[in-house]
């Protein structure tokens, strides 16, 4: 969700939230526990003994039952760490915003550690032509407000995740383009 915290007659900034989300934490400690169940039922099939509290692994034949357990574990832990490192960086992460003052757009987005991998953009507010609004229901929802910038193509303002309400989209796209003074686009 995009959060307004900042404004003033010279600046807007809306944060953007990125993978620190509820439901990410909640899939993590899902894949985490069911990897490790796994793992742990595919190793007692190999070593003969117990290492699960509850049911009786020992029982299974280590191949396949054992050898495919093992893997479906090895592959939900590596899945799990993948999705707990993007939790600890706050993957996608960031804000937009608009300076007045400086009469720049600044789009910034947290990226995982390497070289080149955030996402640092700047414009001229001459340079933006208008805030352009997309919205879509049915089974794959869709609610973005893009920046229309003068030999670019249209720049996502809102996070990917849940959809927000169209009256928050209308609100904000309106918000933006007031203050940049451009007109908005696709309502």
């Amino acid at each position: 969700m995009m959060t307004n915290n900042m404004v003033d007659t010279q600046v807007l900034r809306y944060k953007v939230i990125g993978t620190r989300r509820l439901t990410n934490y909640a899939v993590a400690t899902a894949v985490t526990i069911g990897g490790v169940g796994f793992f742990l039922a595919g190793m007692s099939s190999y070593f003969k003994v117990d290492l699960l509290p509850t049911g009786n692994a020992v029982g299974l034949i280590f191949i396949p039952q054992g050898i495919a357990l093992s893997f479906y574990g090895t592959a939900g832990l590596l899945l799990a760490l993948y999705l707990w490192l993007s939790i600890a960086w706050n993957v996608g992460s960031g804000y937009n915003e608009f300076n007045r003052e400086l009469g720049k757009v600044r789009i910034f987005r947290k990226g995982r550690p390497g070289k080149d991998k955030t996402i640092d953009l700047s414009y001229s507010l001459d340079a933006v032509q208008a805030v352009r609004v997309k919205i879509r229901d049915g089974i794959n929802p869709q609610r973005v407000i893009y920046l229309k910038v003068k030999g670019r193509n249209d720049i996502p303002l809102t996070e990917v995740g849940q959809p927000l309400p169209i009256e928050t989209i209308e609100t904000q796209a309106a918000e933006i383009a007031r203050f940049v003074g451009v007109p908005m686009e696709g309502l």
